[in-house]
């Protein structure tokens, strides 16, 4: 909880009250006030002056984050609303509106950048961390649904092939819903490397497939040498002796000439 206090200035009392109630967007029951000036009455009952009350509210950490996230919205330019629903562990805070697309950004870089800026506003100074998660039309649900469904079709892959593969680099939200869904898959595992903004997941088998050596032939041993040594026949050398052998000519070749038995053949 957060205390935030306000002095309003009005032609009366109950309108200097009204106006910190719809600020505050609470109860005058739930706000106390401090009344600092009355308007005062002059000649005839003209009233001179106005009121001035201090306003004080206890807000909850996903109420300061809402009107921290009305406030960036309003320096966007986006006249949006947002909705609250909290919980004892965390809030989500969705951004209702039409302009979804400069809300929520490339793959929800922006929608992202509203939340961590919210999330510091809301914990700031307090030592017990209150997660705030920022939506907009439903984009997190269906963000999820996509990458459930890579993690499932790479974990796939990885388990016909066995080899490891690495995904793009993700934001701790995205990562712990792929680590979530790896987890659910028999014969794979998953973890997260490098470093911040560059971390990946790495999915990989946890029964890999063993590694073939390639095992060429042996030179012949000369006299001359210690016999317990060998040179490997080179790649090259055994390339260079298939490639004589494969294009050694053959007795079938003088068949195939253009126009008699066989025609050209354009692949």
């Amino acid at each position: 909880m957060a205390e935030i206090k306000k002095i309003f200035t009005a032609k009366s009392i109950e309108e200097a009250k009204a106006m910190a109630a719809q600020e505050f967007g609470a109860e005058e029951s739930k706000i106390t006030f401090n009344v600092i000036e009355e308007p005062k009455k002059g000649l005839f009952g003209k009233v001179k002056g106005e009121a001035k009350v201090e306003a004080s509210y206890e807000q909850s950490k996903a109420q300061l984050a809402g009107e921290y996230i009305k406030s960036i919205l309003a320096n966007m330019g986006i006249a949006n609303d947002i909705s609250i629903e909290e919980s004892e562990d965390g809030a989500t805070i969705e951004i209702l509106g039409d302009t979804t697309g400069a809300v929520i950004g490339r793959r929800g870089e922006t929608l992202d950048a509203i939340q961590y800026l919210a999330s510091m506003t809301a914990n700031r100074g307090d030592k017990e961390y209150y997660r705030i998660t920022v939506d907009c039309c439903g984009y997190r649900e269906k963000r999820k649904a996509i990458l459930e469904e890579l993690a499932a079709k790479i974990a796939k892959t990885v388990l016909r092939t066995g080899r490891t593969s690495t995904l793009e680099p993700m934001n701790p939200y995205e990562r712990r819903i792929i680590h979530s869904a790896v987890a659910n898959i028999e014969g794979v595992t998953s973890k997260s490397i490098g470093e911040e903004p560059y971390r990946k997941v790495v999915i990989s088998s946890t029964n890999p497939r063993p590694k073939k050596d390639f095992k060429g032939d042996r030179r012949p041993r000369r006299r001359d040498k210690n016999p317990d040594e060998y040179t490997p026949r080179s790649m090259d050398m055994m390339k260079t002796s298939f490639e004589k052998d494969y294009k050694r000519p053959k007795p079938e070749d003088s068949l195939l000439v253009e126009g008699d038995l066989y025609g050209k053949i354009d692949i």
